[in-house]
């Protein structure tokens, strides 16, 4: 009986051997399997040695401000020691206390893990992971959610663990680990979800705010501090709590920081928000073509992922009040364009403008091309759902139609403005439009209007250039020209202007349309082509007469180097929005020089005569309410401009440092102002300019700016000008001259 009691305690004993051998015999192998790569190969210490980040590229104003970004991930690494101490430590105490005393693997951990998950069943166990687990984790996603492959999963990232600790030092861990963690919302390291959440660098992260961001990695959406504020604030409470558990904060501190509130400075570097979103996204546009041409000399960019830093010429401060100032009075416009209409508007009653406009757009062509008809088409796209409508007040969500929308956009009044150097080009400001979320269209780069008076200054410079005087006096007495089937320019003045005779500066001030277009037949239409062209002007323009009135569609920043010239002594430039380009290390790949006409388009004297010419146009003409309305002091000369039926109005203000240009009008041409009175470059237009100016001659910063005057004119210049602004028909000639009936000549083309 004793023998048997001890054969089965002998079987009992190997049962309990084998039954734990087994399994750890089973366990070694399965970990030597994924070792051996039968579960895909590990990465080798040469590859994790040479991971290299997806970073940001990053887009900063003249001033070093940052702007905006362009990724796929937005991430821009940083160095261990840009972190600061709390930073560190509150990352140990919440996620890894032991960090220091392990090498890769926390054996006391998954010992912890294992007891609560399988003998007490406790799911809230966590599963002992590592920070260079983690790491790991970042570095290798996990591609399957099945429990099986989640096993396999944990034993590489254990495997890759190892490997990292041989390789980098415990501080390079850690900051590969919080350059390459998620902070959700497309955001990875702790130096973009710094500027995102609190809009300042890690180095600058006060001991609650990291505690925030460190706190969210626990779960990146749950622990989010703009959506769940009240978790968040929890949550970082508890990291306090455990860096004061582990000696990295006194209990004073702890209690002093627990009380603290929770408070952000969101900021998100979001393709349709943030400031100067046309700018970035003509930048975005440049640095492409910038990309494509340096493949060819060999070297591989990639603006998503290559972690350029671009620095623009953008005056950060400048760009801000330049948006607040056009979002002022745009609001205030639409207002008073709609009402002008009424119940009569375009965009409500005339059918014929709604139906082109609807036949435009992709949808109505996608169901023409899947083979409806007309009528069907229509039909679909009155269908009505929720949609997003934009309004100066805020988008508001709507119950409407694909044609509702349609009728929606078309109201909108639009701008493109832009400002720069007048010596370099170097853009100052720039406003492509009202809202790039809803109207992506930029009316600086990619729009090309009619641009009315404006061109005036280029007839007038010609005309100077062919030694016509300032004092020259020419009829406002409008002409109808029988070699042009009757055209008969006219003026918005009244009857009496048949008997007046003005001096080029008073009809340039006044923008006589009857004087200037008699300017360009005493000067030449091909002289007047061949100034414009001197001058920067690439554009096609028409060889009609109408040229003078500015019939001739130029783009916004065409103009503005044109213009340029008359404060750059004679030579146009070309305005540029990159100043150069570096990598991470900001070493230098690019430097981008000014470009400016080699020679002058006209001499010194002519310079000078019209900047007093458009001065003019400043005090005492069209644009005068710059003085009375604005009260602005400033040096300024400048023009207005407003088209046929007032499709387009305009403003160009010259000033000793800045050439800025603001364009207002609406993307459908069929559309205009109903009025000349609220369509006029002078009021729709020109208060762009000056609510901007007024904001600069506030601020100090700009002095340089906003005080400086231009050259007094020479002695020759001023007796140039020194004539009467208007001269009257005599008696006799006014007696038999009737103001009702036009005068009929042809146009002589000059040779």
């Amino acid at each position: 009986m004793a023998k048997k009691k001890r054969t089965k305690k002998t079987k009992r004993k190997k049962f309990v051997v084998w039954g734990i051998c087994i399994p750890i015999v089973g366990v070694i192998l399965f970990v030597f399997s994924v070792y051996a790569g039968a579960w895909g190969k590990l990465p080798t210490k040469e590859a994790l040695a040479d991971f290299q980040y997806q970073r940001a590229s990053e887009v900063y104003t003249a001033d070093s401000v940052l702007i905006g970004k362009y990724y796929l991930y937005d991430r821009q690494p940083i160095a261990y020691k840009a972190f600061p101490k709390h930073l560190v430590d509150a990352l140990v105490a919440i996620e890894d206390e032991r960090f220091y005393e392990h090498s890769g693997i926390d054996y006391f951990s998954l010992l912890r893990v294992a007891i609560k998950t399988i003998l007490m069943q406790d799911q809230s166990a966590g599963g002992g992971s590592t920070l260079s687990q983690q790491l790991a984790k970042n570095l290798y996603p996990r591609s399957e959610r099945k429990q099986t492959h989640i096993i396999v999963d944990k034993v590489k990232e254990m495997l890759i663990a190892k490997r990292l600790e041989g390789i980098f030092s415990k501080d390079e861990i850690l900051a590969h680990y919080l350059n390459t963690v998620s902070f959700g919302d497309n955001t990875f390291g702790i130096e973009s979800a710094s500027l995102k959440f609190f809009n300042k660098k890690t180095s600058e992260l006060k001991i609650e705010e990291a505690a925030v961001l460190i706190g969210m990695l626990k779960a990146t959406y749950g622990y989010n501090p703009r959506v769940f504020p009240d978790k968040s604030l929890l949550r970082r409470n508890l990291v306090i709590q455990a860096m004061a558990n582990n000696g990295f904060l006194t209990n004073t501190a702890h209690d002093s920081l627990s009380q603290l509130p929770l408070q952000l400075n969101y900021k998100k570097f979001d393709y349709n928000t943030g400031i100067a979103q046309y700018f970035r996204e003509e930048v975005r546009k440049q640095l492409i073509k910038w990309v494509a041409a340096e493949k060819e000399k060999g070297n591989t960019y990639n603006i998503y992922t290559s972690g350029l830093k671009i620095y623009t010429t953008l005056n950060y401060k400048m760009q801000v009040l330049a948006e607040k100032a056009m979002k002022k009075h745009m609001a205030s416009l639409q207002k008073s364009f709609e009402k002008s209409y009424g119940k009569n508007a375009p965009w409500i009653a005339n059918k014929n403008i709604i139906k082109k406009a609807v036949h435009k757009t992709a949808q109505y062509k996608k169901l023409i091309k899947m083979g409806l008809t007309e009528a069907q088409a229509w039909d679909s796209l009155q269908q009505k759902r929720n949609m997003i409508f934009p309004e100066w007040s805020g988008e508001k969500t709507v119950v409407a139609s694909t044609i509702d929308s349609v009728k929606h956009y078309m109201k909108f009044l639009n701008t493109g403005s832009l400002a720069i150097d007048p010596k370099t080009g170097a853009v100052q400001t720039w406003i492509g439009g009202i809202d790039f979320k809803h109207f992506k269209f930029d009316h600086v780069a990619q729009s090309r209007r009619q641009v009315g008076s404006t061109f005036k200054p280029f007839v007038y410079t010609a005309a100077l250039e062919m030694g016509i005087p300032p004092c020259a006096y020419f009829s406002a007495r409008e002409v109808e020209y029988e070699n042009l089937k009757g055209w008969s320019p006219s003026n918005s003045g009244n009857k009496d202007e048949a008997y007046l005779n003005y001096s080029m500066e008073e009809a340039l001030s006044k923008s006589v349309n009857t004087v200037a277009v008699k300017v360009l037949e005493a000067t030449g239409i091909d002289n007047v082509l061949a100034q414009a062209q001197k001058m920067g002007i690439f554009s096609t323009l028409p060889k009609q007469p109408s040229l003078a009135l500015g019939t001739g569609e130029i783009y916004l920043n065409e103009l503005a180097g044109a213009y340029a010239s008359y404060v750059n002594n004679g030579k146009a430039v070309f305005p540029y929005l990159v100043a150069n380009i570096t990598n991470q290390k900001d070493s230098v790949l690019a430097n981008f020089k000014p470009k400016r006409a080699r020679e002058s388009a006209f001499s010194k004297q002519t310079g000078e005569l019209m900047i007093e010419m458009m001065k003019s146009t400043i005090n005492t003409g069209t644009a005068s309410r710059i003085r009375t309305t604005y009260k602005l002091n400033n040096d300024i000369a400048g023009k207005t401009g407003t088209t046929q039926n007032n499709k387009d109005a305009w403003f160009v203000a010259l000033t000793p440092k800045l050439v800025h240009i603001t364009w207002v009008g609406l993307d459908n041409h069929e559309i205009g102002f109903k009025s000349t009175r609220l369509g006029q470059g002078a009021n729709a237009a020109l208060p762009i300019f000056a609510l901007w100016m007024q904001q600069l001659n506030k601020d100090n910063n700009f002095d340089a700016i906003t005080r400086a005057k231009f050259k007094k004119p020479n002695v020759y210049v001023r007796d140039q000008l020194n004539c009467d602004p208007i001269k009257k028909d005599g008696f006799f000639k006014r007696l038999f001259t009737n103001p009702d009936k036009k005068k009929s000549k042809k146009f002589k083309k000059k040779k």
